[in-house]
């Protein structure tokens, strides 16, 4: 097994499938060698290594940004809900021997505290899974329009208008043309 995966990433990391063209693909240019599925598999290997294939740096620190306040949030919660649910379960295993650090807290306020922590810390990683999900999609977005004109031949021009109306009222507003 291990050796499959060993391939798939050989064969993805160095093996040039610049050949490997689809019917729909055919009729692209033949310049252009930028692949969104590599973007995807940098994306996929290291968060922000598509960003920075697509040459788009300035997403960089808003990836690890994210990352490192989630880790935070992960690490935080797992810390709390570890307290109060340690807590709880002194609390309520019947032995006097053991010291109650939280005598101000009932026992569902302890339940409440850990279940809620542990909810938060879920949560967190859930959003850890969703930021790394759409990493990989804004690589592929931006490898897919990397040769994507933007040029000057389409444009959207604004400017202001007032209209005199029959009563002699002066209507503003505010008028848009797309040139193609």
């Amino acid at each position: 097994m291990l050796r499959y995966l060993f391939s798939a990433f050989y064969f993805f990391l160095f093996v040039d499938n610049s050949d490997m063209v689809l019917a729909q693909e055919s009729i692209k240019d033949t310049l252009q060698t930028h692949s969104p599925s590599k973007a995807v598999l940098y994306s996929a290997i290291l968060p922000g290594a598509g960003q920075a294939y697509n040459k788009k740096y300035w997403k960089i620190p808003i990836i690890y940004a994210g990352i490192g306040a989630l880790v935070y949030a992960i690490d935080f919660n797992q810390k709390n809900y570890s307290t109060f649910k340690d807590a709880f379960i002194i609390r309520t295993d019947g032995d006097s021997t053991t010291s109650d650090d939280y005598p101000r807290y009932t026992d569902d306020n302890l339940k409440t505290l850990f279940e809620y922590y542990r909810r938060n810390r879920d949560l967190s990683y859930i959003l850890a899974g969703t930021l790394y999900i759409l990493n990989i999609l804004d690589a592929y977005v931006d490898a897919e329009l990397f040769y994507f004109d933007v040029s000057d031949k389409l444009t959207l021009h604004s400017s202001p208008f007032i209209l005199t109306s029959l009563t002699g009222d002066k209507i503003s507003g505010l008028s848009f043309k797309i040139i193609f």
